[in-house]
Formats: C-alpha cells, sequence, structure tokens
C-alpha cells in the first residue's frame, strides 16, 4: 500500500472479485480499503488461497490494467529500501513515474515485441582502443556475458560515442542497456551518440524534466519492450528494460546522482544492485574515480579500464600549479594573489593564439560572501544570521537564506560600514577579467544560463563547476581559480570533489603543448598531484586507504540519524542495534536539530538497516509525533 508508515510496509492480503479477476495482473495500481479509507496500493503477486486465517477484504478497484511494475523492478525495490533503511513505497514513488491516463489510451500495436534486433555483427571498438583492455569490453558485451568495469577516461575523451559503442555491442548481443548521467547537458550528447549508432527510435529518454505526459510515454515504452535502451538522469535509475544486458553511469562523484528524497538512494547503488539482482553487466565511468569505484576493484568485484602512461602522457595538456617553490620564487605574490602570473600568462598567450579560454570558479554570482572591509567579521543577516551577498557592483546586500536586504549594515564588532569581498562569485570574476582583457569577448556559464558549447576563436569563458561548455578543438588555457573553496569545505569528499571538478575542467583543453592547465594551488597537495599526473586512480587508492583507517564510508557503512534530540535518543534505545556498532555524537544539525553517527563493519550493514526499519515502525505505530530522518550512508557527514 502507498502509505509512508513503516510498520505498515509489508504486504497485505486481498480478494480478488470475479469482475476484476482478469485486469488484476501483477505489477498494476489497485484501490483497496485499509482502516476504513480507501488508498492506493500496488498488486504485487496472485495466489491460490492465502496464510492469513482471518476474513479477507476485496480489491476495490484496478485503477489500470497497464502492468507497470516490472517484477524485476519490484524486486530492487524492496532491496533499495532494505539497504537504505526504508520502506517500499517511497521507493515505488520514485520507480514508477505518476499514471498518466491519455498515455495509456494512445494507440499500440498489440503485436508481441521481438528480441532486439542486433544491429552489426560486430561493433568497431574505435576510440576504445586507446584502453587496452576496451576492445575485450565490447566482446563481452556482444558475447552475452556480464563484465564488470570501472572506466578512467583519458583528457578529451568522448565519452557519450564510447559509452554508445557499448550499448550498441549489448543490444548486438541481444540484450537491453541502460544509462545514467548526471545532468540534462549529458544526457543530449548521450541521446546524440546513441542515434548515431543505434539509428532513430531505438532508445529513450528519461528524465524528471520531460513533463508528466512525455515521461510517462518514455516509461510505457521501455515497460513494454519497444525499446532496447533507456538513458536518463537519477529518474530512470529504475527503469524497465527487457532483457537488461548492460547498467552504466557516468561521473558517479557527481552529488546530482543523489536522490534527495527518502530513502535517498544513490544512483550508482541502485544500478549496482540491479547488477546483483539481474546479472547484468556494469560499466562505472568518468574522468575521477570515487573511493566506491575504488572499493569493487579492490575487492575484485569489477575490473579497471585505463589506459597506459604513454597515451595519458599523450593526450593530457600541459598542467602547471601556482604554489610551488619554483613559482613563488618567481612571483612572490602567487601565495595570495586570485589570478598570479603564471595563470595570466597561460590567458594571454592562448589568447593570442585566437583560442578560448576558460576560466572555473567554484562559486556562482557577483559577491556570494562580503565582510567587514575593516576588522574581516563575515557580513551576517541581523534576522536570521545567514551570509549577506552582494548581487551586482552597485547592488545592495541581501541575505542569501531570507532574501532580507540589508541596505543600512553595520558591523555589529567594529561599527563599521564598509564591505569587501570574501568569496568572489564567477560574474565578479567575468566583470574583473573583461578589464584585464580589453576587447576579448566574455561569456559566463552557471546557473541563470549554462552554455553546451562555445566557437573556438579567442574568448574568455568563465564557468561554474559542471557548467563548463565544450570549445570548438578544445581550450587553449583552463584556470582553476579559488582552489581553496573546494578543498577547505567541511565535508568527507572535500579533495574527491575538487579533483573530480578540475578533470572535468581540464578534460576539455587541448593535449600540450597547445592546451595548459593552471591550478591556483600548493603543488604538494594530493588532489593537485593526482591533477598533475592525470592519475585519479592513485588518488582513489590512496582515498580509500585513509578511510579504512580512519573508519570512513565506503570502508564502513555509516547511518545519521536526524531529528528533535528526545525523538532520536527514543528511537536509538528502541533499536536493537548490532553489538559491534558504534554511536556517534550527537552534533547539531539544521533548525535546532540534532544529529547522531552509527558506524558499523561493511557485513553488518543490513543489520544495522533492519534495526533502524524497526525502531521507526515501532514509533510510527506509537504515532510519534516528532519526526526523525534516517538515511544510510550519507554522502556528506557534516
Amino acid at each position: 500500500m502507498d502509505v509512508p508508515l513503516a510498520h505498515l510496509d509489508r504486504p497485505f492480503d486481498y480478494l480478488v472479485p470475479a469482475e476484476l479477476d482478469e485486469v488484476a495482473v501483477p505489477g498494476t495500481r489497485v484501490k483497496v480499503r485499509f482502516a476504513g479509507q480507501l488508498v492506493d496500493g500496488w498488486l504485487l503477486s496472485r495466489a491460490d488461497d492465502s496464510g492469513h486465517t482471518g476474513r479477507l477484504a476485496y480489491l476495490e478497484k484496478v485503477v489500470s490494467p497497464e502492468p507497470v511494475l516490472a517484477p524485476e523492478v519490484a524486486r530492487l525495490a524492496r532491496a533499495v529500501a532494505d539497504r537504505y533503511a526504508g520502506s517500499l513505497a517511497d521507493v515505488l514513488r520514485l520507480a514508477v513515474p505518476p499514471r498518466h491516463a491519455r498515455v495509456e489510451k494512445e494507440p499500440r500495436d498489440d503485436q508481441p515485441v521481438p528480441a532486439p534486433a542486433p544491429v552489426q555483427a560486430e561493433v568497431d571498438p574505435r576510440g576504445w582502443r586507446d584502453y587496452p583492455t576496451g576492445p575485450a569490453l565490447l566482446r563481452a558485451l556482444t558475447d552475452g556475458r556480464a563484465p564488470r568495469a570501472v572506466w578512467s577516461a583519458l583528457p578529451g575523451e568522448d565519452w557519450a560515442a564510447r559509452y554508445a559503442d557499448a550499448v550498441a555491442a549489448t543490444v548486438a548481443g541481444g540484450r537491453g542497456a541502460l544509462v545514467v548521467v548526471p545532468d540534462a547537458r549529458d544526457l543530449d550528447r548521450l541521446d546524440a551518440a546513441l542515434t548515431g549508432v543505434l539509428g532513430p527510435g531505438r532508445h529513450v529518454s528519461l528524465t524528471a524534466a520531460l513533463g508528466p505526459a512525455r515521461r510517462y510515454r518514455a516509461f510505457l515504452a521501455a515497460r513494454r519492450g519497444q525499446v532496447p535502451v533507456v538513458i536518463g538522469t537519477r529518474a530512470a535509475m529504475f527503469a524497465p528494460v527487457d532483457r537488461l544486458g548492460l547498467v552504466a553511469v557516468w561521473d558517479d562523484g557527481d552529488d546530482l546522482h543523489s536522490e534527495p528524497r527518502a530513502p535517498y538512494p544513490h544512483a550508482r547503488d541502485v544500478l549496482l544492485t540491479r547488477v546483483q539482482l539481474t546479472e547484468a553487466g556494469a560499466l562505472v565511468g568518468g574522468y575521477a574515480r570515487t573511493a566506491e569505484a575504488q572499493l569493487l576493484l579492490e575487492t575484485g568485484w569489477a575490473r579497471e579500464v585505463v589506459a597506459d602512461r604513454a597515451t595519458v602522457r599523450a593526450r593530457i595538456p600541459a598542467i602547471a600549479p601556482t604554489g610551488d617553490d619554483p613559482q613563488l620564487a618567481r612571483d612572490p605574490g602567487a601565495a595570495t594573489a586570485r589570478l598570479p602570473s603564471l595563470a595570466w600568462t597561460a590567458a594571454r598567450d592562448a589568447l593570442r593564439q585566437d583560442l578560448p579560454v576558460l576560466v572555473q570558479v567554484p562559486r556562482r554570482g557577483y559577491l556570494p560572501s562580503i565582510s567587514c572591509a575593516e576588522c574581516r567579521t563575515p557580513a551576517r543577516c541581523a534576522h536570521c544570521a545567514g551570509p549577506l551577498a552582494l548581487p551586482s557592483a552597485g547592488g545592495t546586500p541581501a541575505c542569501r537564506w531570507c532574501a532580507r536586504v540589508a541596505a543600512a549594515y553595520a558591523c555589529p564588532e567594529c561599527g563599521g560600514r564598509r564591505l569587501r569581498a570574501a568569496v568572489t562569485g564567477a560574474r565578479r570574476t567575468a566583470e574583473e577579467l573583461g578589464r584585464a582583457f580589453p576587447g576579448v569577448p566574455v561569456r559566463t556559464s552557471g546557473r541563470e544560463e549554462v552554455l553546451t558549447d562555445v566557437p573556438g576563436g579567442a574568448a574568455l569563458v568563465v564557468a561554474t563547476p559542471g557548467a563548463e561548455p565544450v570549445a570548438e578543438g578544445g581550450y587553449g588555457a583552463v584556470l582553476l581559480l579559488d582552489s581553496w573553496a573546494l578543498l577547505t569545505r567541511a565535508d568527507l569528499r572535500a579533495g574527491e570533489e575538487a579533483l573530480r571538478r578540475w578533470l572535468a575542467a581540464a578534460a576539455l583543453a587541448r593535449p600540450a603543448p597547445a592546451g595548459r592547465v593552471v591550478v591556483v594551488a600548493d603543488g604538494a597537495l594530493a588532489p593537485v598531484q593526482a591533477l598533475l599526473r592525470w592519475d585519479a586512480a592513485w588518488f582513489a587508492g590512496r582515498e580509500l586507504a585513509e578511510r579504512r583507517e580512519l573508519g570512513f564510508p565506503p570502508a564502513v557503512r555509516m547511518a545519521s540519524v536526524t531529528g528533535p534530540a528526545e525523538a532520536v535518543a527514543d528511537l536509538l534505545a528502541a533499536a536493537r542495534l548490532p553489538d559491534d556498532a558504534e554511536v556517534l555524537g550527537p552534533v547539531p544539525a539544521e533548525e535546532g536539530r540534532e544529529r547522531m553517527l552509527l558506524r558499523v563493519p561493511r557485513a553488518r550493514a543490513a543489520a544495522l538497516a533492519e534495526a533502524l526499519h524497526s525502531a521507526a515502525g515501532a514509533r510510527a505505530a506509537r504515532k510519534a509525533a516528532d519526526p526523525v530522518r534516517l538515511q544510510v550512508d550519507p554522502l556528506s557527514l557534516f
């Protein structure tokens, strides 16, 4: 039943009336009477009798005869709910889009859908030849086997074309494929690549941004087996694919893969769970590598697909930091300058060669963080204590939390009224670079307007991470500014995320010597070292080893319990936690709440999730008023 109560997270038996016998098939939406109310539900299975000895009620209605919940997706949803200490109803809301009656009634071909026709006898490995084990991966998919691979893409790689090759190999083997990417820009690139390889009408794109009708139409095409391939954002991670032979995820470290609604599943983990349930192949790819992907390799669950060092050196741009000793000796101001001379020179040389320059800035806006010009005290809102920001050069300070204007701001420490920048955003950076390079076009790509591509002529492109457009022929220079804003975040994944964003931007540069990358950071830092050598595997192995030593995910499993102090204490007191569970905290959380962390070895993860789910069910049965949020393996612990 579609009831968000943990103590009701189990199947219930109902009788099927004779008039509904033909349409009441497993996977259909139904309505049942429960506790005197008519509630929505899913028909999971039919049986001749029930183990229940009491009186059974009848199904009230079959909402639609369309069996939208595939048996494989139902099993997957149950496994995901158990893994994240959630309820099946919450997962099914994510797995199956809302019904659109008009789309269901559209004319359709009721003939049996044949197996996917092979694309060709053998898929040309093309770009996969740059990776020693790449052609073998395609052969395994074509032969109907289930390879598991973690792929580290080369700089400048057309990753969408490589994924299209893997999907085509899977379809050539008579099976279907599912690919999940972080955002709409990546989806458009993959859509174009697949259309070129498979031809039109062989795949559908599934994303929440499509709108109710188009999304449901694409979902039904996949559920009915009319297309062998589904691609999409995280909304597609539960998509039904007939004869599933490959699941793939691109850039699994992007936080867009994490679902913000309970039970907060991650697309990578959902897809890998599908592999375990269906024996499909798996492909986890990206320019960077997460600690989770590294764990797949170190446990032997997956094989590594990487290029040899000679190929890497031939493809990477020239990368240099500004904070190493030789550079500081030449330019002592590089330690504090926002645009050191090395970065300025790289940009100037690229522009003189009529090549575009990419400038990556971690923050959007003009001045997203300001402080007192006299005593450097951060400027905060007098109403909610949120950070003040300046929207433009002549704008008025306003709170980023409550949007209240602080026109008459005065520093509470010294009384000063002048403000200075604490963090410089993309718009201010574009303004400064426009003055530094007069006559050169300046384009910005960020939240307000994200550019997909830019021409190859001389121009300055200022972008926030994830919004970098592709330049025709590649960028002549890539400047990575304000590295401290990424590296000093209070987050478990600060270094990993910084390297991921840097590699994604640097991959857009031309190979050396035509392409240069300048990172404004100390060259001795581990993420910077990994960038200089283009060695994401080394950094991921180092990161995983440190997390093992410190007891952080993915070396262990962790869960967070957030809510009012009394409610958190009540839930943990009722939970039968594993004997080796370690309770950490409490620590302050948002809106006056507190957070407790629980840590167990990976082998005890199922026991921890079951204990938390049972305790949450007991509280719900007692009709506890205070809500508590459960989150297993939170991506950010602070």
